[in-house]
């Protein structure tokens, strides 16, 4: 006959334990998982404002070696149109104009964030 000895299993014990243990994982993993998305965030805008100031730079030089390509740009907010899509759903670019042959230091907001970084505007009629 068998008796209670024999069966396998976690005593109740070990299982509050296991529980506690998670419990504490959690507590220690929750704030470091807050810093990551603060930080993939701030990588998210800075993705961004690249793409914008190379599209700045190349159209400048496209539309320099001929007037007839590129877009004329006089105002910041036109990277919206040079840009490949547009500018990104959750991104504002912030109006400043630009004159011709000039550079400007342009902002663009993270909207989800109100984090904030500029690049450079080319002006260019």
């Amino acid at each position: 006959m068998k008796t209670l000895r024999d069966k396998r299993g976690f005593t109740l014990i070990e299982l509050v334990v296991i529980i506690v243990i998670l419990g504490i994982l959690a507590i220690v993993a929750i704030p470091k998982f807050v810093d990551i998305s603060a930080e993939a965030n701030a990588a998210a805008l800075q993705g961004v404002v690249g793409g914008m100031s190379s599209a700045m730079s190349t159209n400048y030089a496209v539309r320099k070696a001929n007037a007839a390509k590129g877009s004329p740009v006089t105002d910041c907010a036109n990277v919206s149109t040079i840009l490949a899509g547009g500018v990104p759903t959750g991104y504002t670019v912030t109006a400043a104009a630009i004159a011709a042959d000039v550079t400007v230091n342009c902002v663009v907001t993270q909207t989800t964030t109100t984090n904030t970084s500029t690049f450079i505007g080319i002006g260019i009629p």
